[in-house]
């Protein structure tokens, strides 16, 4: 199988495996949310950073873009399956609420961590990890706005 097609199918089974971990993991927390709008509200909003970084490859990267592109849906993954970190927390003596913070902060470094590592590897311009940077801290800005009326 050639690189491209490899990366291609690569990215496809990371972003489906990140997608169907990251819905299971909403539908379970549907205490958070007040109506099944709120719950794909925040769905959306956390696929679409994701969503804008292929889009953004696609047009920018030239012969790198499959390659970049799957990297990131492994840290899209990556940080999915963190969020699962949630149920071993269970077992601290923290609250359900502290919890989920800890999952969430988890998964977030984490996937800091690993988007810059991606870039690097990838040898493209360091403007790519801060641009989604942005888009996360966007997206975090609009779940705690939009969604959970936090701020």
């Amino acid at each position: 199988m050639q690189n491209t097609e490899k990366d291609i199918s690569l990215t496809f089974l990371y972003f489906l495996l990140s997608t169907l971990i990251t819905g299971w993991f909403i539908g379970q927390k549907y205490v958070l949310y007040e109506n099944m709008q709120q719950m794909l509200l925040s769905g959306s909003i956390a696929g679409a950073k994701w969503g804008i970084q292929i889009l953004a490859a696609l047009l920018f990267l030239g012969k790198k873009k499959f390659e970049f592109i799957r990297r990131i849906s492994f840290v899209c993954f990556i940080g999915s399956a963190l969020l699962l970190s949630y149920y071993l927390m269970a077992y601290l003596p923290i609250s359900n609420a502290n919890q989920f913070l800890f999952a969430l902060v988890l998964c977030v470094v984490v996937m800091l961590f690993l988007y810059f590592k991606a870039v690097i590897k990838t040898r493209i311009s360091l403007k790519w990890y801060f641009g989604w940077v942005l888009c996360l801290c966007i997206a975090i800005t609009l779940q705690l706005n939009v969604v959970f009326h936090i701020i």
